[in-house]
Parts: C-alpha cells; structure tokens; sequence
C-alpha cells in the first residue's frame, strides 16, 4: 500500500479578527490543516453519490470505529490539482460546531498524497431521515420530539455564525436510538451582517426548502433561510399568509401550529429563530395523553397514532 504524506495548508479565517492596533491592521488569522492518510480507512460500501462527491461507509484500522467519508471529487486548478477550498470550508463549519449532539461529528481530513484527492471523515450514524421514515407519518409526540432535536441543531450552526443553506430530510441522519443529526455542510457559509456584501448564489440550497426572500432573488438573507427549510419540510406547510393557519394539519396542537406558521413567516425579520422556537410552549408543554418522561421511538419504528407530520 503506497504511504501517504500528511501535508498542511494554511487558509484565512472567513471572520479574520481586527487589528488592536494600527501595525497589526493589515494581520490575518491562519488556519493549519493537517490532513491524515485515508490509507488508515477501510471502505466497506457506497452509502451515496452527489454531484461534489462520494459518500463511503468505512472502517478505521487503528480503531476498528465505523465512519462515514466524503470523498471530494472537485474542480481542478491551473496546475490540474484538485481544488480543497470545498475541503476547508465544510471541515471547518463542521469543527465549528463539533460536541452538538445534532449535529455530525468530524473525525478527520485525510488526504491521497498519490492522486491529491481529499476526504472528510465523519462519524457514522445511519440512514438519513428521509430513508428512515419509509412513507411514514409521525404522530405530533414523535414530530416535536424531533424538531426539538432539528432545532437544537440549527441553534448551535447559527450560534457558530453559520448558515447551513441545504437544510432537509436528506441531510438529517438518524440514529440507532433515534437520535437526528444534521450533516451535509457543502452548502454552509458564513452569517453576514446587514452591511455585508451579499452572497454569490441566492439560489443555494434544495428547490422546495428556498426561502421566500431567496425565491425572490434577494442574496442578502441569513438564518432564517434554515428555519424556512425545517417548517416547509412538514406537510402543510403552504397557508394562505391572511389567514395563517389554514391548510395547517387539523390534527396538530395549536402550540405546534403557532410553531409552524412562525417557522413559515413570509417575514424573515419575524420568523422564529431556532433558540426562540424552542422556548415556545409546544416544546415546554404537556400534550393531552403526552408522556414526556420517555423517549421517543426512533423513525425507523414510528407507531400512526394521530399521524399528521409528514416529512417530504
């Protein structure tokens, strides 16, 4: 097996700091990667193609762990090698909120020093929530449950000053005890100030989850683009905006339809951010015949009662 060289590469920090004083103005922030050597993974499987790259389930040899690679296929440079601007800036949202527990761990950036190719490695979790469910619809327990965890989620990505920008049931993983973890950070960028200058592409992300203000054209959004994402992700998310609730689930709470119609605010100024979504009382609150001292099932096993969330 040929040996890889473990190399490094210094990138500028997206939010390089100011200077404190009038020498240090023109002092940038750098940033070391060091990338491991993907001969140190067994691939067992594909898990999943796109249009970037390859997702693989794999094996650590010096621990025997199971991990998920992403395998950057990329642009080539002038020189033919292979651009790893999309290697840095999705390790480095994904370091920015590592310990989340709804959020995909990185374990590594390993690298071919024979072909330049560069991976991701995370840990592995298991089917995306939109493999999992199998067709199915969640009863209100089991959709609160998990948009507490969606939620949690977006709240530590934003509280990173991130913008996920993908938010949708392919990129949630699930869990063996049911557990969600939002993963896939290819799209993620940084938050921008109301002074900014706008982002390059309105359109990032899945047709379906886009924002209103992004469907409009408009490149200067922010966070609220993920929470669009997660209240269009359930079925009947589209309401009349004079009459907020209707075309909601008849069957849902009205705590979780003032969830869900805030969540899908035309407004982004006055959309629910992830940390006020989760003061709300839906989440605070008993529902009738509600048992909130036990876990809930994982979606693999999610029983019909009540159904009425459906994720798309």
């Amino acid at each position: 097996m040929a040996a890889v060289t473990a190399t490094t590469r210094k990138r500028s920090s997206p939010d390089a700091a100011s200077s404190s004083t009038a020498g240090d103005q023109k002092r940038k922030r750098a940033r070391v990667i060091t990338f491991g050597n993907i001969y140190d993974y067994e691939k067992l499987e594909v898990l999943g193609e796109g249009t970037y790259g390859v997702v693989l389930k794999a094996r650590d040899r010096r621990t025997g762990e199971t991990v998920a690679v992403k395998w950057f296929r990329g642009d080539k440079d002038k020189d033919n090698n292979p651009d790893l601007r999309a290697v840095f800036r999705e390790a480095g949202c994904l370091a920015a909120c590592r310990g989340h527990p709804n959020v995909v761990e990185i374990r590594d950036v390993a690298a071919d020093a024979a072909t330049g190719a560069a991976f991701l490695v995370m840990e592995f979790v298991g089917p995306s929530l939109q493999q999992a469910r199998g067709g199915r619809l969640f009863s209100e327990r089991e959709a609160r449950a998990c948009m507490r965890q969606l939620l949690g989620g977006a709240a530590r990505i934003h509280a990173a000053g991130l913008v996920h920008r993908d938010v949708k049931p392919d990129n949630v993983l699930v869990g063996p005890s049911g557990e969600l973890k939002i993963c896939d950070f290819g799209m993620a960028a940084p938050a921008k100030g109301s002074r900014a200058k706008p982002y390059a592409y309105w359109w990032a992300g899945t047709p379906g989850y886009r924002a209103p203000e992004q469907l409009a054209g408009n490149p200067s959004y922010g966070p609220a683009v993920d929470m669009w994402a997660l209240g269009s992700c359930s079925r009947g998310s589209a309401f009349d905006t004079l009459e907020a609730f209707r075309g909601l689930p008849p069957e849902m709470s009205m705590a979780g339809r003032e969830v869900l119609a805030g969540l899908l605010n035309f407004d982004a100024a006055e959309r629910l951010t992830a940390a006020d979504a989760l003061k709300h009382r839906w989440f605070t609150e008993d529902l009738p015949d509600d048992d909130t001292t036990q876990t809930p099932p994982p979606p693999q096993s999610l029983s019909d009662d009540r159904p009425f969330f459906h994720f798309l």
